[in-house]
């Protein structure tokens, strides 16, 4: 497998290279190059918005997830699909409206300023690390399908994928992402048809073993999960990005509609070759390998080759989107410039300080800064959520509405930080397990507390809106 998966990774990243050069000399302003010009269509968005959601946990993450407690694994994605659902019933269309171009620039436009910086702040911190993990993801696959280590490979295609990324903006990780999310699709749907009809085995055992819930997977974990998993995917940094690429709120709509509709079924898919894994293959046997990769390791060569190049893909799907919405939100939201040389660099600094991150290796420091994100799911959601359904009527109350970020945000960061201190301090295990729940619940009271009673701000919303209108109708002059 080594040769010619080394052979394919070259042709591969000489894609991805050629793309964002060709790229680069279509960026004429910072929408074309943050945005994609704001006119994509509905089968593109769908797309990209698909590659950006199935990365490393999708796959590799949720199919150990099944190995190791069950078909209820399936909910984790499935609640995904939810949340994608419910923003295109009640949020697509009106954030589309606001013709932002990032989720701070949302919060600033329904909120204010000081929304807009505390919202930045949380999610460039935090997406330093996410950014490393999904590399560090991508070295143990390289690493894998190697058999060994190799420094300068991982440092190749890190430095191939932040170049890229940096030369052509979302327009290059618009394009590179069909392609990956073609090779993901194609390598899943193989994994799986050839281990239920190939290798054989107890496939029968699967359909006994399915159970909404179990002794490892309990009611609790259904509610938690659907709430902090399904309200990312309802109102999420990297979801709500394809939201503003889409050239109109009926694209918006549409586009997390069908996308939700497609990530439940991939989520039956990917719990399908959990299954038949925990099914067929001992602890024993596959030892400490993730159990997608030892899947890899039962398929012949080519199929074996195919499915890592999907997990590849999927790692690097979502990574370079998460490289260039940390580099936007930095430029646009906290340094407060739209030029097109400072978010190439914004790109560059953060691609560089995650694979720094990634080679040293330092866990802890991954762990800090991934959980940085742990504020934004109780803290960010509903505030959010309900400053932009607020905001065409009566606005809300800038200290009260922080108050509510805050509040959830701490609650959230006990839960992740503090657990041994809360112990301490007499709480037990299972509450401070519901600490995120809480806050999710206290940010919702606090955020409807802050909406301002009568139509004081309706006409101020008016004007916004049309100011709103004719910016977005600029936009789409201008991309003509």
């Amino acid at each position: 497998m080594n040769t010619s998966f080394f052979i394919a990774l070259i042709a591969y990243l000489l894609v991805f290279m050629t793309v964002g050069v060709l790229d680069r000399k279509k960026v004429r302003s910072f929408t074309d190059y943050a945005a994609a010009g704001k006119t994509q269509n509905t089968f593109t968005v769908v797309m990209t918005l698909l590659a950006t959601i199935l990365g490393a946990s999708t796959t590799i993450g949720i199919t150990d997830t099944v190995y190791r407690i069950g078909f209820p694994g399936f909910w984790w994605l499935s609640f995904g699909a939810v949340g994608l659902v419910l923003q295109a019933c009640f949020l697509s269309v009106r954030v589309r409206r606001m013709n932002a171009d990032t989720l701070p620039d949302l919060a600033e436009k329904t909120v204010g300023r000081s929304a807009e910086l505390l919202i930045a702040v949380i999610i460039v911190v935090s997406w330093i690390g996410v950014v490393a993990g999904q590399l560090v993801a991508m070295n143990s696959l390289i690493s894998f399908a190697l058999g060994r280590q190799s420094a300068l490979l991982f440092a190749m295609v890190s430095l191939v994928v932040i170049g890229y990324t940096a030369a052509g903006g979302q327009l290059s990780v618009i394009k590179t992402d069909r392609l990956q999310l073609c090779i993901i699709i194609a390598s899943v749907i193989a994994c799986a048809l050839y281990l239920y009809f190939g290798r054989g085995g107890n496939s029968g055992d699967v359909m006994q073993g399915i159970e909404l819930v179990n002794g490892s997977y309990r009611p609790f974990n259904l509610v938690n999960q659907f709430f902090v998993i399904g309200g990312v995917y309802f109102l999420g940094p990297d979801i709500l990005s394809r939201n503003f690429i889409s050239r109109d709120g009926t694209t918006a709509r549409r586009s997390a509609f069908f996308a939700g509709l497609a990530v439940l079924l991939f989520s039956l898919l990917i719990t399908a070759i959990g299954m038949w894994l925990r099914c067929n293959v001992s602890p024993e046997e596959k030892g400490r390998t993730a159990a997608l990769l030892y899947a890899a390791s039962l398929l012949p060569k080519g199929l074996a080759v195919l499915l890592l190049f999907g997990l590849l893909s999927a790692v690097l799907s979502s990574t370079d989107t998460c490289i260039i919405n940390a580099a936007s939100i930095f430029a646009k939201d906290i340094l407060k410039t739209e030029r097109v040389g400072v978010v190439r660099a914004a790109v560059l600094c953060i691609g560089l300080l995650a694979f720094t991150l990634a080679q040293l290796g330092r866990g802890d420091i991954l762990t800090l800064l991934t959980g940085a994100y742990s504020i934004y799911t109780p803290g960010v959601i509903f505030p959010l959520t309900v400053a932009i359904l607020a905001h065409e009527r009566q606005g809300v109350r800038t200290r009260l509405w922080l108050c509510a970020v805050a509040a959830g945000g701490l609650f959230g960061l006990a839960a992740s930080y503090c657990p041994g201190l809360l112990a301490s301090a007499g709480l037990s295990p299972a509450l401070v397990q519901q600490f995120p729940l809480i806050g999710m619940g206290l940010s919702l009271i606090l955020a409807l507390c802050s909406v301002r009673q009568g139509s004081v701000n309706r006409q101020g919303s008016v004007n916004r809106q049309a100011a709103d209108g004719g910016q977005e109708n600029g936009h789409s002059r201008e991309a003509r």
